[in-house]
């Protein structure tokens, strides 16, 4: 349960940073956090779903 928890925290971080490098606002800001969230939350929900069904 914990890889999807650490991809929207990664992803949130992650796209903050990217629309900080890239001079955006607070709004550009939020919006990538979310985005990039979003992406990495939907990775660790399929590598969760990998994980487990082939152990069990």
């Amino acid at each position: 349960m914990i890889y999807p928890l650490a991809g929207l925290v990664f992803g949130a971080v992650l796209g903050a940073v990217r629309a900080k490098m890239r001079g955006g606002k607070a709004f550009d800001l939020l919006q990538w956090g979310a985005v990039f969230a979003i992406i990495f939350g939907l990775i660790g929900l399929f590598v969760l779903i990998f994980i487990e069904r082939s152990y069990v």
